[in-house]
């Protein structure tokens, strides 16, 4: 399905509502001055309010994207669209791209 691309800057969320930052974002394309982000970086999560072992899982820490764009790669990498599938560690829950930029998007 064809997405917006996803940048640094965008607003990307675990489903507990921490904060998900890209720890490797890619330098070659930039969106809005900001670089894009490719399906092999990880996110590192932050404030993420699931609770500890006993009580459930643990809160998320990391997430990967299992797959990004099909026709937009940069450096031989897809890069992420709003839309494209992830999961979480430790609770295997998806990142929502909550904002992103609005201007390029890609399939």
């Amino acid at each position: 399905m064809p997405g917006y691309l996803v940048q640094q800057g965008a607003t990307v969320i675990c489903a507990h509502g921490g904060q998900a930052q890209p720890t490797v974002p890619n330098p070659r394309v930039k969106l809005g001055g900001q670089p894009t982000v490719l399906q092999t970086s990880p996110y590192t999560i932050a404030g993420c309010s699931n609770p500890p072992p006993n009580a459930n899982v643990g809160p998320c820490t990391t997430a990967n994207w299992t797959s990004g764009s099909m026709r937009i790669k940069s450096m031989g990498q897809p890069v992420i669209l709003q839309d494209s599938p992830s999961v979480c560690v430790p609770t295997g829950t998806p990142l929502t791209v909550a904002v992103a930029q609005l201007r390029v998007k890609g399939i």
